[in-house]
């Protein structure tokens, strides 16, 4: 627990307009992702094919929709960024793995990876002065 405040009480320090623009663009790209999924559930269900074969491919399916448009409502607002990262990091990690189990595609990967560097970089650094999980801190 010491760390968290630790880690908070350093990104409040080093807070930055630009950064949290960062994250709100971030929250932004994985619910329109989200939408995505739940307007083309073929191209998800397609993506996800390659690791289909070790099971859990309708649970993955209404995991990973869900989670993108939740989890980015979260990370606009700065509501729980960390734990709404935590949600995306599994979902990443597949899409990085997918990369490489089935057909390369290089677009894919190379968003895949940038998003997931972005959402580490958010779980250390955390939401941000501008943001309600500092609102709410401020409110106690």
């Amino acid at each position: 627990m010491n760390n968290v405040k630790t880690l908070n009480k350093w990104a409040n320090a080093h807070t930055y307009l630009s950064i949290d623009l960062i994250r709100i663009a971030l929250g932004i790209f994985l619910f329109m992702k989200g939408v995505e999924f739940i307007t083309n559930i073929q191209y998800l269900v397609d993506l996800i094919s390659p690791i289909d074969r070790i099971g859990g491919g309708m649970f993955l399916i209404h995991y990973i929709a869900p989670a993108h448009m939740i989890g980015g409502i979260m990370i606009v607002f700065g509501l729980l960024t960390r734990w709404a990262i935590i949600a995306q990091l599994p979902i990443l990690l597949g899409a990085v793995v997918v990369n490489f189990m089935g057909e390369m595609q290089s677009q894919n990967l190379i968003l895949a990876i940038a998003t997931l560097a972005v959402c580490i970089f958010f779980m250390f650094y955390g939401s941000g002065k501008n943001s309600a999980d500092y609102y709410f801190k401020m409110e106690q």
